[in-house]
């Protein structure tokens, strides 16, 4: 029988904060932690983490949802790449590789899709300023583009989470900005973010479930300190310096990702 450990829910206020904060730092903060920190099998970091991005986003996605953040034509384009492709990762994993993959393969996916959000985070205000000028005038075939690159963005992120439990957030946040560079506001962004990792994460979550990667215990006790700390993060968004909470995350995964890559 397990029982609830209060330096999980330490963890689980910090990640949840980060969450409610940028909509970035769910998965990319908290699998490395449980890894890291406290020696969890990477495969059930990653189930676990999956449940406690699902929950911890539906709380901070009531909240956008209530103070009307969300693009949700934007939320729908996400979803219509991400969800069937993590339902077809899901079959993969489980017909493939009997639910999990070697945890030296997953290790090194890991810290790659940190180093992936990290870089990516650290150079959206560059390509985002340079879109700006690109995306001026909007022709047709801009939208066009813009659809497309919503729906293949979201299915590469839907592979990502499934496998790694990064990007939801980061990635999708990052995306958003360089796609959108003029419709959306860093607000609306935070909140289309949240509110499509919602789904996103429940379906992988469901299927770690099935595969057996999920710990109940450490679940409930991650979830105990997150669910204060994501509705703290989200009524204090668009409060505090974006550059400044950015930056600081950025170094964090770089120096998770240096170590799961040289592990």
């Amino acid at each position: 029988m397990g029982e609830i450990n209060l330096a999980y829910s330490v963890a689980g206020v910090f990640v949840g904060c980060l969450v409610g904060l940028t909509g970035v730092g769910g998965g990319s903060l908290m699998a490395p932690i449980l890894i890291w920190f406290f020696g969890i099998n990477p495969a059930v970091a990653v189930g676990t983490d999956l449940w406690f991005a699902a929950i911890t986003k539906a709380v901070g996605g009531s909240i956008h949802h209530r103070i009307g953040s969300p693009d949700w034509q934007i939320v729908k384009r996400l979803a219509l790449g991400s969800l069937p492709a993590a339902v077809l990762t899901l079959v993969w994993l489980g017909t493939m590789h009997q639910g999990k993959l070697e945890s030296d393969l997953l290790m090194k996916l890991l810290g790659g899709a940190l180093m992936l959000t990290a870089l990516l985070m650290l150079a959206k205000s560059r390509l985002t300023s340079k879109l700006k000028k690109y995306h001026r005038q909007v022709s047709p075939q801009t939208l066009q583009r813009q659809l497309i690159a919503t729906v293949a963005g979201g299915a590469a992120v839907g592979v990502l989470v499934t496998l790694t439990s990064v990007g939801a957030g980061a990635l999708v946040a990052v995306l958003l900005a360089l796609v959108y560079p003029l419709r959306l506001s860093a607000k609306t962004i935070v909140g289309s973010d949240i509110i499509h990792a919602v789904p996103l994460t429940l379906v992988a979550a469901i299927g770690h479930s099935w595969l057996g990667n999920v710990d109940l215990w450490l679940l409930v006790s991650l979830l105990i300190g997150s669910v204060p700390g994501i509705v703290l993060g989200s009524l204090l968004a668009g409060k505090v310096n974006d550059n400044l909470v950015r930056y600081a995350l950025a170094v964090m995964l770089v120096v998770s990702a240096v170590k799961l890559l040289t592990s």
